[in-house]
C-alpha cells in the first residue's frame, strides 16, 4: 500500500490554523516555519521511500526468534541504519545529549509519518523517546550520561516493562523483585510480558525501564520502584559489554503489527540501576506512560491517514453503477464510486476524523513544549492542566477513530479490502491494538472522568470550556461561521450542566463514574474535534478571496463534521446520564 506524506494537510494544521512557530516564539521557544518544513520534508522522504515499502513485506514475514536472538523482517536493519545516519531519532532530544533540541511538536510530525509508513517499524523507535524523557526527568546525572546520548542518537533503543502474567492494569499486584547489591545497583528478577521491542537486531543494546519491588517495599503501587536495566552491561568506557541476564523467552503471535517484536522477557539477576527514588517508581514511569499515550494517539492518526489514502484512491478508480443526478457521466459505462452518496459519506467521515485529530494532536503536542519551556509561569501551568486533562482523550478517542477509519476504508474497497492484496486489512489489524495498549480506552475514560474532572471539581474542564467560549464569542460577528458558533455554544452549556450532574452524582452513587465514563470521553472528543474544525473554518473564511480550492475543501469538511457527525453528541449526553441500575442489573447477564 503506497504512502504519500500529506505535507499540505500537515502545513495547513501547523502553520495556518495553529500558527505553531508564532505560538512557540511568543513563549520564548525560537523556531521558524522553514525549519519545521525542512524537517517535515526530509523525514517524509525517508518514510515514503525507505520505510513504507517494508510495511507489507514485513507484515507477511514477521519477526522470528532463534538461539541467536530476535530477528526483524528483511530490510528493517538497513532502514534503521539510514534513519539513525540521518539524525532523525535525535531531532527533539536535548542538545547536550547530542540532539537537535527542536520542539517536541516537531518530533510528533515525524512520529505521525513513521506510523503511516510502517507502524511495526515505528514501534522500535517510539518507545526509545519515552525512555529518554523518563530517565532525563528522573535519574541522576551519572545515569543520564550513561544512557541518554546513546538513546538520543538511536544507537540504543528502549522499552517499558510493566505488565506481568498476572497483572496488567492493576500494577499493584506486580512481583518482579529488585534486591540491592550493596554497590548502588540492584539485581532484578521476574517476568514481564507484552514488551514492545523487547529484543531485536537493530541495535547493540536495549535499555529496559522495569517496574519492580525492593525487599522491604510496602504492598500495592506505593511499593513500586523504577530501574534502568540494559540488555548488555555497560563497560567502564560506556560500551555494551557482557549479557546482563535479560532473556527473551518468547514472541507473542498477534493479530497485527507482525513486524514488531512483542516479547516475553525474563530478568534473571539482571543488573539494574534505580531511576529516581525507591517506592516512587510509578510516579517516575508516568512521565513515559503519559508520553506513550499521546504517542498512541499520534500513531493512530498515522495509521488512519494511510487507510484513508487507500480508500480515496480506490474510490476514484473503481467504476460501478451510475451516479445519481448531475454526477452522471454518459460517456462512461459506469461512474466512479466516489460519486455515490454513501461512499462519499464514508470518505468524508474518514477525512473529518483524520483532519480534526491532526489539529487536536498537534495542538496538544504544542502544550508539551509550552509546559516544558515557556518563559511565563502561567502559560506553563495552563499547558500542564490541559495535558493532564486531555491526554486520555488523545489516546482513547483518536485510537477508536483509527479503528473506525480503517474499517470504513475496508468498507469502501468492499471485497478488495478484505483480501490481503490492497493492504487495507493490515491497517485494520494494526490499528486494533491501539484502543488496548498503554491503558485500555475504558481505563482512559475512567481516568478522565474520575480523576481529571470529578477529582478537581471540574476546574480543568472549566478552563477548556472557557477557552471554547472565548472562541465562539470571537466568531459571533461572522455570519459564515454561525453554524460553528451555535453548535459549540450549545454543546459547551450541555457539558457544563453534565459536569455538575456527574460530580454530584458520583458522591451519591459509586457506579456513576463507571456507567458514564466512556460516553463522557466520547462527548469531549467530539467537542474538541468540533472546536478545531471551527478554527479551521475561521482560518479559511478570514482568507476571503485569497482562499484556494484546497482551503475551500477544508471548509467543506468542517461543515460536514458539524452537520453530519457532531449530532452524535445528543445521544452521548443522554447515555452519560443513563441509569446505573439498568447497566448493573444482575438479571441482564446470566450467572
Amino acid at each position: 500500500m503506497t504512502y504519500h506524506p500529506p505535507f499540505r494537510d500537515m502545513r495547513f494544521a501547523l502553520h495556518e490554523v495553529l500558527d505553531t512557530a508564532s505560538v512557540l516564539s511568543s513563549a520564548g521557544i525560537e523556531i521558524d516555519r522553514d525549519t519545521i518544513d525542512g524537517v517535515l520534508e526530509g523525514a517524509g522522504e525517508i518514510c515514503a521511500r525507505v520505510i513504507a515499502p517494508l510495511n507489507g513485506p514485513g507484515d507477511v514475514q514477521g519477526v522470528r526468534r532463534d538461539d541467536e536472538g530476535v530477528h526483524t523482517p528483511d530490510g528493517f536493519q538497513e532502514a534503521y541504519e539510514r534513519y539513525v545516519a540521518g539524525g532523525w531519532p535525535s531531532v527533539d532530544a536535548d542538545e547536550h545529549h547530542g540532539g537537535g533540541g527542536l520542539p517536541l511538536v516537531v518530533g510528533s510530525l515525524i512520529k505521525e509519518m513513521l506510523a503511516s509508513a510502517n507502524p511495526s517499524w515505528a514501534l522500535y523507535t517510539s518507545l526509545s523517546a519515552g525512555v529518554y524523557r523518563c530517565i532525563n526527568a528522573n535519574a541522576d546525572e551519572e545515569l543520564k550520561q550513561a544512557f541518554l546520548p546513546n538513546l538520543a542518537s538511536g544507537r540504543w533503543t528502549g522499552t517499558m516493562c510493566l505488565t506481568e502474567p498476572h497483572c496488567g492494569t492493576d500494577l499493584g499486584l506486580l512481583t518482579t523483585r529488585a534486591v540491592p547489591r550493596g554497590d548502588g545497583a540492584y539485581r532484578i528478577s521476574g517476568t514481564k510480558i507484552f514488551i514492545t521491542s523487547g529484543d531485536h537486531d537493530l541495535t547493540d543494546n536495549i535499555v529496559h525501564l522495569v517496574l519492580a519491588r525492593t525487599p522491604d517495599a510496602p504492598a500495592g503501587t506505593r511499593g513500586i520502584s523504577l530501574f534502568a536495566v540494559p540488555k548488555r552491561r555497560i563497560t567502564d568506557d560506556g560500551e555494551p559489554g557482557p549479557a546482563n541476564g535479560v532473556h527473551c523467552d518468547g514472541l507473542e503471535s498477534k493479530m497485527g503489527l507482525h513486524g514488531s517484536a512483542t516479547c516475553v522477557l525474563r530478568f534473571d539477576d539482571a543488573v539494574g540501576h534505580l531511576v529516581g527514588e525507591e517506592s516512587r517508581g510509578l510516579a517516575a514511569m508516568f512521565v513515559m506512560m503519559n508520553g506513550a499515550r499521546l504517542g498512541t494517539g499520534v500513531m493512530a492518526l498515522g495509521v488512519a491517514e494511510t487507510a484513508g489514502q487507500a480508500a480515496l484512491a480506490f474510490s476514484r478508480e473503481r467504476l460501478q453503477s451510475r451516479a445519481p443526478g448531475s454526477l452522471h457521466d454518459p460517456a462512461q459505462p459506469a461512474d466512479p464510486i466516489i460519486d455515490q452518496p454513501d461512499v462519499r459519506r464514508m470518505l468524508l467521515t474518514q477525512q473529518a476524523w483524520v483532519g480534526g485529530s491532526r489539529l487536536f494532536l498537534y495542538w496538544l503536542s504544542l502544550q508539551t513544549d509550552l509546559r516544558r519551556e515557556a518563559t511565563d509561569l502561567g502559560v506553563r501551568v495552563q499547558a500542564d492542566d490541559l495535558l493532564s486533562l486531555l491526554t486520555p482523550v488523545a489516546k482513547a478517542f483518536v485510537s477508536d477513530r483509527a479503528v473506525e477509519v480503517s474499517s470504513l476504508a475496508m468498507q469502501v474497497l468492499g471485497g478488495a479490502g478484505y483480501i490481503t492484496d490492497n493492504g487495507v486489512e493490515q491497517s485494520l489489524r494494526d490499528a486494533r491494538i491501539l484502543p488496548i495498549y498503554e491503558g485500555t480506552n475504558g481505563v482512559q475514560a475512567h481516568d478522565l472522568l474520575a480523576r481529571k474532572v470529578i477529582g478537581d471539581g471540574g476546574r480543568r474542564m472549566k478552563q477548556l470550556l472557557e477557552m471554547v467560549s472565548q472562541f465562539t464569542d470571537r466568531i459571533a460577528g461572522t455570519p459564515e461561521l454561525a453554524p460553528f458558533g451555535t453548535a459549540l455554544s450549545t454543546l459547551t452549556e450541555q457539558i457544563r450542566e453534565l459536569n455538575t450532574e456527574l460530580i454530584a452524582g458520583a458522591e451519591q452513587d459509586e457506579l456513576r463514574v463507571g456507567t458514564s465514563a466512556v460516553d463522557y470521553l466520547d462527548l469531549v472528543g467530539h467537542y474538541l474535534i468540533a472546536w478545531f474544525w471551527a478554527q479551521a473554518a475561521e482560518t479559511v473564511v478570514t482568507l476571503g478571496d485569497a482562499a484556494t480550492a484546497y482551503h475551500e475543501r477544508q471548509l467543506a469538511l468542517a461543515h460536514f463534521y458539524i452537520d453530519k457527525m457532531l449530532p452524535t453528541t445528543a445521544a452521548l449526553v443522554l447515555r452519560a446520564r443513563s441509569s446505573t441500575a439498568v447497566l448493573m442489573n444482575p438479571a441482564a447477564i446470566a450467572g
